[in-house]
C-alpha cells in the first residue's frame, strides 16, 4: 500500500513538472525564390550555399590517392606471425587410387580372417576341444553371435588405418597399412590354431 501511494505521488509530481515547462513554439521557415539571381534566400536575408559541383576525373583520382595514402600511413604496420610456409585451409590430403585399392583389399582380408576365426572357434567349441581364450568374446562363443562380435575388431582397425592414411604426419602416412595387417594376421593365426584342434 505504501509502494502504490509513493508511485501515485511520483507520477503526480512528474506530470505537474511537465505541465509547468514551457513548450517550444515551432516557427515555420519561409523560403522565397529570387527569380533574378535564380538562387534561394531565406526571409531573414542569409543565403543558402550553392549546390555541389561534380569533380573532374583528374581531381577525383588525385583526391582518392591522397585519401588512400593518408589511410595507409595511419594504419599500423602488419608483421607476419611466422615466416614458415602456410598450408591452404580446407585442403585435405587425399590417398592415391592405388592406396585406396590396397585399403579395400586389406579390409576384405581382415574381415575374412575374422570370419574364419569365428568359424573355427565355433567348430572347436561344439566338439568340446577347447574354450574361448578371449574374455571379451566368451559370452558370444556358444552362439552364432560370435560371427558378428569378431567383426568389431576389423572395423576398428579399418578406421584407424584410414585415419593414418589421411594423417598429416609422414610417419603415420607411411605405416597406414599396419593396423589392418596386424589385425588380419592375428585373426588368421587364431583361426588356424582353432582349426588344427579338431581332428
Amino acid at each position: 500500500m505504501l509502494v502504490s501511494a509513493f508511485m501515485i505521488l511520483c507520477c503526480a509530481t512528474v506530470s505537474a513538472h511537465a505541465s509547468s515547462v514551457a513548450k517550444p513554439v515551432n516557427t515555420p521557415v519561409v523560403i522565397t525564390v529570387d527569380s533574378a539571381e535564380a538562387g534561394i534566400a531565406i526571409k531573414d536575408g542569409s543565403s543558402l550555399p550553392d549546390a555541389p559541383v561534380a569533380k573532374t576525373t583528374d581531381e577525383a583520382t588525385s583526391d582518392d590517392a591522397a585519401d588512400m595514402s593518408s589511410v595507409e600511413s595511419s594504419l599500423p604496420s602488419v608483421q607476419p606471425f611466422s615466416n614458415s610456409a602456410v598450408r591452404p585451409a580446407g585442403r585435405a590430403l587425399l590417398e592415391t587410387p592405388r592406396q585406396r585399392q590396397v585399403w579395400y583389399g586389406l579390409m576384405v582380408i581382415s574381415h575374412g580372417a575374422a570370419a574364419f576365426d569365428a568359424y573355427s572357434t565355433r567348430r572347436a567349441l561344439v566338439g568340446n576341444y577347447g574354450v574361448e581364450g578371449n574374455p571379451m568374446l566368451r559370452p558370444f562363443s556358444h552362439s552364432n553371435a560370435i560371427y558378428a562380435a569378431t567383426q568389431l575388431s576389423p572395423v576398428v582397425m579399418d578406421y584407424v588405418g584410414h585415419r593414418m592414411l589421411k594423417s598429416h604426419h609422414p610417419l603415420m602416412r607411411r605405416f597406414w597399412w599396419l593396423p589392418q595387417t596386424a589385425g588380419a594376421s592375428f585373426s588368421l593365426g587364431a583361426g588356424i590354431h582353432n582349426y588344427r584342434l579338431v581332428p
